[in-house]
């Protein structure tokens, strides 16, 4: 029979612990500093407000709506709520994203590179 070489059995459990400790403690430094709101929330909020935008556009059939966008609205839809869970992350960055899409330029998200 061969003998398996290695850490004794203390060592091993010790090295697991302090590996959880360590883990727990960046889990805890996350929490504490983005708590309920992700690292990308202002993606995600840009996103919303572009998308919403984007269907707002798409159905304008006589361009009103996109120029009522263009003139305020969107900063008015943010205010009101209409942005929803997104524009919570990042307020400025939906309407950012909702002017975006109304004025036809493409979403600053696009891409591989940023």
């Amino acid at each position: 029979m061969h003998r398996h070489e290695g850490p004794s059995r203390g060592r091993f459990f010790a090295g697991v612990g302090g590996a959880v400790v360590v883990a727990t403690a960046v889990a805890g430094v996350l929490i504490g500093t983005y708590n309920d709101r992700p690292p990308w929330g202002t993606d995600i909020a840009y996103e919303g407000g572009f998308i919403l935008a984007s269907r707002i556009r798409g159905y304008d059939v006589d361009g009103t709506r996109t120029k009522a966008l263009l003139a305020g609205e969107c900063a008015l839809m943010e205010r009101q709520g209409m942005g929803g869970d997104r524009a919570v992350h990042d307020p400025a960055a939906w309407v950012d994203g909702c002017l975006d899409a109304a004025a036809g330029r493409p979403s600053r998200n696009q891409g591989l590179v940023r």
